[in-house]
């Protein structure tokens, strides 16, 4: 089938355009690398802007962001040509055509290899492009030699190859798989294409399109009144005075995050329209350039850039009625590529606050200016229109990046040159300044004036601490919203982050004005099949100019502006800020006022370094007194806490102060760089006087306290628990610690308040909503999934009631308690598991479970009681007595108070029916009829309350109420079954055995090692409990059985085997880095070292790898696996204990040689790969194990330095086979169907 641009291919288009840029980007990176042109270029321009100061990443990771963005602008530049050969933009086709267009591409393609023999492939493409720029002065733009990355980096033949024939695929039937011909000549699909074609780019610069619906949305509140000729606005050709004093007319507007141009559009049609009512009678040329003098665009990533300059000019000559370009005259197109937060006239102050922040010496720009790297021609466009010039638009839109800065320096920079950027601020918050800033000033008051801006953006400043500043001093103080809306219950693609949009003027506010607010009241119950018709949205277009009006899913009211003048900032509505005020009301003191602090107990910064998980510790021979758990929030869960993760703990707990010994430094020492590296707030390692080894940071106070309630930081509920023991939290984890003469009474009573209900419900209204991981809406896909981050300074503001519920407080926690000995794990660890007890585990679990569940609605109602909420009338009906307590009846999920509620609302709310489905329970709309009659008596209260009080109502919902999520019993049961085995397995006995009286490793097949265990009867009869129980094959025998746990507990030994070729690229820089540590030991001397890449999950062959190794390749696994070198009549898998130490890695090794050779009759090709390991884990071998041996009566590292020197002699294997090896992967690939054979050209030329 034959696919165009409007057709429903373009998931088929993108997929495949996302593979040809990986191809690309592969080629490239190589080329950087072994072309002396491109190497030479890339390193000085990346010296001159670490000179500069624009950038603080290695040089690989700079390298990197230039090869993706040469990548997509030679795939960009083939789809630009592909898009006018299609649509007659051009009157030749160059790569390829519908029909006899294709054939007519390939003759024009051979006619020009006859004339130009010695040229290739990639010339063919260059001339597609210079053909397409000489068509018209502004299509030129798109292929500017001077900036485009594509001229910066060529691909080599083979790949211009594959990018030319990639177009010139056809499918079964003969037809050419992608047509872009399109009658209307849409562009929007490039928008996907920005979007989604790279993945580096897509979170490097947070590519997200902005919904056309949105965009519309946001331009009726700005640009509409910005031309409107109401005394208010500035009409359509205003006066204006230049920076050079000169007197102008035209309308400007500008968005500083363009992307791919959806706003640029929306504003050039906005004003075609409005132009040609004015002047009916004007040609639409002079028309289409006066509107695009007005429309200004700026983009850092270049490949966003190019689409909306391709997208304007379509645009342009499509409004004109012309089909080619070379009909249509010149007309200006002002898309920049650069940094709008840092270049553009007065940008920040760069001139004048900031003379010395950037260098000023840099060949090729001028003094004052911030540096540009070769893709950015944001100067050109600043001297020529002052493009981001400040206090000059009219009209300033954007949608800008959510992220937060990973460059170090950029991240400085940007803290610099906008105050509002404060702590661990996002870029939501400069941009949000800047925005304002790019805006002409206007004096406020009655006279009023200013520029309109508009934009959506992420809603985090409005309550997380990086905020406050931007709030207090920025929006408060120097410009005057005119709209706040609330967003984040709406759904719009593409948007997991909660969002808001601002509206205002760049002017002096007055106090006069009120600030239009939409206030969500109610998230999207739903996906709706068109998001611009979704009920919260729908809600707010129909109502956002209509104040006092409201509706189930939003209300509207004219703020007055000191409402907005404080941190933070709530925008729910609904009636939740009289329940907040009614909890205040209700309270006699803030936690602060009875807490010693509130913070992080531990921030190692490099959590993948230090969580090295189960077992890690003995195996590595680390002294138990530096092995501690290492809990995060996760792990803090209804009322108790996980086991966590077994973790490196570099201090001394008899003298508190860092310490670690010789086995955990060894781990440690790959990271040192790194770890050095680390910068907190309070600087680097050395900054603070912190050792290199250990937490960035790290509070004695609160780790050796008797005492301390942990809290979930980021959760969709309120979880707190108590810590009786030596376990350490992470940051997801802070503490609460409390006065020393604090007991164990006072820690309950708090723990009680805050897992109630209520405290859910206040915390959500002060804390930031970081919307659904993984979900669409902005809250989540349902408001009670949505994530929140409870901080310590919003607790420290958290209102306490008179009186605290200790009893129930003690109570719950003591069931918690009880249930974590009830857990599977637990069983498993006293005694050998059977069937019998774990059954018998998962009885008292259950009734426990059911009993906390009762217990915490007790706890629930008795909180709102305590906050004044009930009266005493309505407590004395819905709160049981203290001395009925122990009566409850047990409580199944689905049958809660407030679930019997909303019950007859599932069949009609999805957010209700999924609420039941995904707690996997049964919803009932009557109250069970086995509860005793007094406790149903209190729950049809409770139900009566909740029906006809909205204050209860607000709080007796799922966003409030306790989840009890948890794993099912049979999946806990399954892990700790597979934990016990493989526990076993790791007997270190298995994998030793002494010969002339020394110990050597053992590699074992699976074979050998079922036929090893086949002995142990406690290991039999738990493998086959296991099989039968959880492999549901209880006949499997015993290798079978160890093929399946061990399936994903191993990690093979050699690299090649571990890693794709991205990974074996970041390993290439971790061994530089070593290299460089061990000759700084050598030395005794530092070296400065950057940072190495960190590895990402695509960088591994198998997802089971980068689970065990992560982002730092630390060998978590409890195997290492050999494969393919066991003996040719064992095919399962050759097996080695993780615990062997460097020296018995390599023993091992020299010994499967050995083995192969004497009993397999191998040759040098099959020994190669296990060469190879040796190769690898020799410098470890020298490192550590130089050094004179007792027991091996030498030095290891000599010993089998010369073995392994001998090896490579007797088996003539050379440096060159070992680098280069690589294992035979199986690979499936589609076959695409051509008509005509590639036209094959000499390869020359391929530099």
């Amino acid at each position: 089938m034959t696919v165009t641009t409007t057709g429903t291919d373009k998931v088929a288009l993108l997929k495949d355009l996302k593979k040809l840029v990986v191809a690309v980007e592969d080629d490239l990176r190589s080329r950087s690398a072994s072309e002396e042109k491109f190497r030479t270029r890339l390193d000085r321009e990346w010296r001159e802007a670490k000179e500069a100061r624009r950038t603080a990443l290695s040089y690989p990771a700079w390298r990197d962001e230039r090869v993706t963005q040469a990548a997509v602008a030679w795939v960009l530049g083939c789809v630009f040509v592909r898009f006018c050969e299609d649509n007659g933009l051009i009157d030749e086709p160059y790569l390829a055509g519908p029909g006899e267009r294709l054939a007519e591409a390939e003759a024009r393609h051979e006619a020009h290899f006859r004339t130009y023999p010695h040229q290739n492939n990639r010339d063919w493409l260059i001339a597609a492009f210079h053909h397409l720029a000489s068509t018209n002065e502004t299509a030129a733009g798109l292929f500017d030699e001077r900036h485009n990355p594509l001229w910066g980096l060529t691909p080599g033949y083979e790949t211009a190859t594959e990018l030319l024939m990639f177009w010139r695929r056809w499918d079964a039937d003969g037809e050419i798989r992608y047509d872009f011909t399109d009658p209307e000549r849409d562009t929007r699909f490039l928008g996907d294409l920005y979007q989604d074609l790279s993945e580096h780019a897509r979170k490097t610069y947070a590519l997200l399109q902005t919904p056309e619906f949105v965009e519309e949305f946001i331009l009726d509140l700005t640009l509409e009144p910005a031309v409107a000729d109401d005394g208010q606005g500035f009409g359509l050709n205003p006066v204006w005075t230049g920076p050079d004093g000169r007197e102008r007319r035209g309308l400007r507007t500008i968005d500083p995050a363009c992307g791919s141009g959806h706003f640029l559009l929306g504003i050039f049609h906005r004003l075609l329209d409005k132009w040609r009512q004015a002047e009916p009678g004007t040609d639409d040329w002079t028309l289409v350039r006066r509107v695009l003098e007005s429309v200004h665009g700026c983009d850092k990533n270049p490949f966003a850039a190019s689409i909306a300059r391709f997208r304007l000019l379509v645009a342009a000559m499509r409004a004109a009625g012309t089909r080619r370009l070379a009909d249509a005259p010149p007309f200006p197109i002002n898309v920049a590529v650069g940094d709008s937060l840092l270049h553009g006239r007065d940008a920040a102050g760069i001139q004048t606050d900031l003379d010395t922040l950037f260098a000023e010496a840099v060949v090729g720009h001028e003094e004052g200016e911030t540096y540009a790297y070769a893709t950015e021609d944001v100067w050109e466009y600043a001297k020529r229109v002052d493009l981001l010039g400040r206090g000059s638009y009219h009209v300033v839109v954007g949608n800008p990046p959510y992220i937060t800065v990973k460059d170090k320096q950029e991240k400085e920079n940007y803290k610099k040159s906008y105050d509002a950027c404060v702590g661990q601020y996002a870029l939501s918050v400069p941009f949000a300044q800047r925005l304002f800033e790019l805006a002409v000033k206007g004096v406020g008051g009655a006279t009023g004036g200013g520029g309109f801006v508009g934009q959506i953006t992420a809603n985090s400043f409005m309550k997380r601490e990086f905020g406050k500043t931007l709030i207090r001093n920025f929006f408060h103080q120097r410009v005057e919203l005119s709209h706040v809306i609330d967003t984040s219950g709406a759904f719009i693609p593409g948007h997991g982050t909660p969002t808001v949009i601002l509206v205002g003027r760049n002017r002096t506010p007055s106090d006069a004005r009120k600030v239009r607010a939409v206030l969500g009241v109610r998230g999207e119950p739903s996906e709706p099949k068109v998001a611009a018709e979704g009920k919260v949205w729908q809600s707010i277009v129909s109502l956002v100019h209509r104040p006092g009006s409201g509706s189930e899913w939003v209300t509207v009211e004219d703020l007055p502006r000191k409402r907005l003048a404080e941190f933070p900032w709530s925008l729910s509505g609904g009636g939740a800020g009289d329940v907040v005020q009614a909890l205040t009301r209700g309270s006699s003191r803030r936690l602060a006022t009875l807490v010693e602090s509130i913070g992080f107990c531990a921030v190692t910064r490099e959590d993948d370094a230090y969580m090295v998980g189960h077992g890690f510790g003995r195996r590595n021979r680390i002294s138990d007194q530096h092995v501690r758990p290492l809990l995060g929030g996760a792990e803090v869960r209804e009322w108790g806490l996980g086991g966590g993760v077994e973790s490196i703990f570099p201090y001394s707990s008899l003298r508190k102060v860092a310490a670690i010994d010789t086995a955990a430094e060894r781990v440690l020492w790959k990271f040192r760089t790194l770890l050095k590296l680390r910068r907190a707030l309070s600087g680097t390692q050395e900054e603070q006087g912190l050792e290199w080894f250990e937490y960035s940071s790290f509070s004695p106070q609160r780790y050796w306290a008797d005492l301390l309630i942990t809290f979930a930081f980021v959760s969709t509920h309120n979880h707190f628990s108590l810590r009786r023991a030596d376990e350490i939290f992470i940051r997801s984890a802070p503490v609460i610690k409390l006065p020393e003469r604090a007991g164990e009474d006072e820690h309950l009573e708090l723990l009680g308040v805050l897992n109630s209900s209520a405290a859910c419900f206040w915390l959500k209204q002060v804390s930031q909503d970081k919307g659904n991981r993984g979900g669409e809406r902005s809250t989540g896909r349902y408001a009670w999934e949505s994530f929140y981050e409870f901080t310590g300074t919003k607790l420290q503001e958290f209102p306490l009631p008179a009186k605290l519920p200790l009893h129930l407080g003690r109570v719950l926690d003591a069931q918690a308690q009880k249930l974590a000995t009830l857990e599977p794990s637990a069983a498993a660890a006293t005694s050998v598991p059977t069937r019998h007890a774990l059954d018998d585990a998962k009885a008292q679990h259950s009734k426990n479970w059911r009993r906390m569940i009762a217990l915490q609605e007790e706890l629930d109602w008795q909180v709102y009681g305590l906050y004044g909420l009930l009266s005493d009338a309505e407590a004395a009906q819905t709160v049981t007595p203290s001395d009925r307590i122990a009566e409850l009846p047990e409580i199944k999920l689905g049958a809660r108070g407030f679930e019997i509620a909303i019950a007859p609302r599932a069949e009609e709310d999805e957010a209700v029916s999924e609420w039941f489905r995904r707690h996997e329970s049964t919803h009932v709309t009557e109250i069970p009829a086995h509860w005793p009659d007094w406790y149903r008596e209190i729950v049809q209260a409770r139900i009566a309350l909740i029906t006809s009080r909205k204050d209860i109502a607000l709080i007796e919902r799922p966003e409030c109420k306790r989840r009890w999520a948890t794993d099912p019993w049979e999946k806990k049961e399954r892990v700790a079954l597979r934990n016990w085995l493989l526990d076993r397995c790791e007997d270190e006995d298995l994998w030793f055995e002494v010969r002339e009286g020394m110990r050597y490793p053992r590699p074992l097949t699976v074979n050998n090692l079922a036929d090893r265990l086949r002995t142990d009867p406690d290991f039999t009869s738990v493998a086959a409990l296991y099989a039968t129980d959880h492999i549901k094959k209880p006949d499997l025998p015993l290798a079978q059985i160890l093929n399946e746990i061990i399936a994903d507990e191993h990690v093979p030994y050699l690299a090649a085997m571990r890693y794709k070729d991205s990974g074996l690229r970041t390993r290439g820089e971790w061994e530089k880095v070593w290299e460089k540590q061990r000759e700084e030991d050598r030395k005794g001397t530092r070296l400065d070292i950057d940072s190495p890449t960190k590895y990402k999950s695509s960088d591994f062959l198998k997802q089971s790898y980068w689970t065990h190794r992560g982002k730092l390749d630390v060998p978590k696994e409890r195997f290492i696996s050999y494969p393919e070198a066991g003996p040719d009549s064992d095919s399962t898998l050759m097996l080695g204990w993780a615990g062997w130490d460097h020296k018995d890695q390599a023993l091992a090794l020299t010994d499967l040689i050995d083995k192969r050779v004497k009993s397999d009759a191998w040759g040098a090709d099959r020994l190669v790969p296990l060469l190879a390991g040796l190769r690898e884990v020799m410098p470890s071998v020298h490192q550590w194990h130089s050094a004179e041996d007792d027991e091996w009566e030498g030095s290891p590292a000599e010993d089998l330095e010369a073995e392994y020197q001998k090896l490579l002699r007797t088996h003539g294997v050379s440096e060159a086979q070992m680098k280069d090896w690589r294992p035979v992967r199986k690979t499936r690939r589609r076959k695409a169907v051509q008509r005509r054979e590639t036209i094959e050209q000499t390869k020359l030329d391929d530099a």
